[in-house]
């Protein structure tokens, strides 16, 4: 799930035909091999995103536009701004923060760059400071399409669910078929009332006309309409390419964690959030969310009581 759209076109061909390779030892492994043990000791992966060369070519162009003179602030702002987004595309997220707060200070009316601070607040539980970049937002852009769903995560992780909720059941309002804004409702409403969350989550999955988006899956994972290892099996078996297995994984590792979280399994939460990060996919606020996770997880966990081993899953009939 993205909040800003950036795309990752440029993958090699060998790094495809590798995957091919990857995506059957897994079968093979997931089928041949049916217990959960086998699923948690070799989890399912992917290539790690690499940068591609189209990214470090414009990042050197960037780097000599802004070497000229002849720019005007306005202009200069733009290229800021786009320097940052690659930054960010990276991974390179201090720089990136440079980059935007750079932009800001040549041109302040810039909802997008707002957003984007917002979700690095976000990020480092600066929360209040996330608030305002997000208000700031919606200030100048009313209509921007994410301020909304990432001002209500940030009044997630702040505690302030009555509020979060505000936001992200407007967000869901306006797409009521999109499966994320039905998921990130639902972790909300967990944190007050799980059997009434669990009975919402699945009336929106009803309410929903078109529900073929990959994103439902992780709602029926929730609901208990799909079994975890059918779950990573169909990732596995289903995703096309390297991109787009790195992609689900890194959804499915982080919406796994947050699931094991909650059931204060946090030695499987732990695991399953640093595989979240493994497969480098930056943009997606799945990895943003990750590091905020692991941090929130261990300020749970007791300094004199270490993580237990992680509890093998049920074994299927």
């Amino acid at each position: 799930m993205l909040e800003i759209d950036v795309s990752h076109s440029g993958r090699t061909a060998l790094i495809a035909n590798r995957i091919k390779f990857a995506c059957l030892a897994l079968v093979l492994i997931l089928s041949g091999c049916s217990t959960p043990k086998s699923q948690w000791t070799q989890p399912p992966m992917a290539v790690p995103f690499q940068p591609t060369i189209q990214q470090q070519i414009q990042l050197a162009r960037i780097d000599q536009l802004l070497q000229r003179d002849d720019l005007d602030s306005e202009t200069l702002a733009q290229v800021y701004y786009e320097r940052g987004l690659l930054h960010d595309s990276l991974g390179l997220r201090d720089l990136a923060r440079l980059d935007f707060n750079q932009s800001l200070s040549l041109k302040p009316n810039q909802p997008d760059v707002f957003n984007i601070l917002g979700v690095y607040f976000t990020q480092g539980a600066h929360f209040d400071a996330a608030y305002e970049a997000f208000d700031s937002t919606l200030e100048l852009n009313v209509r921007h399409p994410f301020a909304q769903r990432n001002r209500g995560i940030a009044l997630y992780y702040g505690g302030r669910y009555e509020l979060a909720l505000e936001d992200l059941n407007a967000h869901y309002q306006q797409n009521i078929n999109d499966p994320y804004r039905v998921i990130w409702l639902y972790l909300t409403e967990l944190e007050q009332d799980p059997a009434t969350a669990a009975e919402k989550l699945r009336s929106r999955y009803n309410a929903a006309t078109d529900n073929n988006d990959w994103g439902w899956q992780i709602v029926r994972l929730y609901m208990d309409d799909v079994s975890e290892s059918e779950f990573l099996r169909q990732i596995a078996t289903e995703s096309e390419d390297n991109d787009v297995l790195a992609e689900r994984l890194t959804e499915a590792y982080f919406y796994l964690g947050k699931r094991y979280h909650h059931n204060k399994d946090f030695s499987s939460a732990l695991m399953l959030y640093k595989l979240t990060l493994a497969g480098n996919v930056y943009e997606f606020v799945e990895h943003r969310f990750a590091l905020l996770e692991l941090n929130r997880l261990m300020a749970e966990v007791s300094i004199n009581q270490p993580i237990a081993p992680p509890a093998e899953p049920e074994e299927e009939a």
